[in-house]
């Protein structure tokens, strides 16, 4: 499993300002579409691209650890258009087209979180096909999996995050059983469990 300080990660202006914003007026934010191999053949605003029946497109999925191997994470604002008030992994997104994933997750887990990875590391894709039945919206993704650790506190955009807490696997079956997770989240996770278990070693439980 190839490790990355995240820290070294450099964003360029070009990237980081793409589908943001322009003068006066945001511009849409764009995504990636790709085809069944995760090759790009393409570009598609977000919105549209959330429209069912769903456009395959580049997503990302984060899963950040403190020391004692307790997972981070996130509730959804009550404003975000899709799934919002739901937990979820630490964090989730889409690159900017032609920014590299690794450089995206590193990107947004600032953005929302206020914090750093101080370790990130790739850990494999996985494609789905999962609607959201209260906005009827459908993710169709190819998203990229990283594991890694965070040893700061975390300090939420409250747009984009209502509540954040670590878990550890047992507190986390406990939460998933009683509230509304993402309807992504299982799949992520299961995905991410081999790179998450070498992370957190055989007596973390996950």
């Amino acid at each position: 499993m190839p490790t990355t300080p995240a820290t070294a990660v450099q964003i360029s202006p070009e990237i980081a300002s793409n589908g943001v914003q322009t003068p006066g007026a945001p511009a849409p934010i764009m995504l990636e579409l790709v085809d069944e191999d995760g090759t790009t053949i393409g570009t598609a605003e977000k919105l549209a691209a959330h429209q069912a029946p769903g456009q395959l497109h580049r997503a990302f999925s984060v899963f950040l650890f403190d020391e004692s191997g307790r997972l981070l994470l996130q509730r959804r604002a009550l404003g975000k258009y899709h799934s919002p008030g739901v937990w979820s992994n630490t964090c989730c997104g889409h690159p900017y087209p032609g920014e590299a994933p690794f450089a995206a997750a590193a990107r947004r887990t600032f953005e929302e979180l206020g914090v750093s990875p101080t370790l990130l590391a790739e850990a494999g894709t996985v494609r789905y096909n999962h609607p959201d039945p209260a906005s009827g919206l459908v993710e169709q993704e190819f998203n990229h999996l990283f594991v890694g650790l965070v040893q700061a506190e975390p300090d939420p955009d409250p747009e984009e995050i209502e509540d954040t807490v670590f878990v550890t696997p047992a507190e986390l079956a406990e939460r998933h059983a009683a509230v509304p997770f993402s309807a992504w989240f299982m799949t992520v996770l299961d995905a991410a469990r081999p790179a998450i278990r070498e992370l957190t070693g055989p007596s973390g439980g996950w």
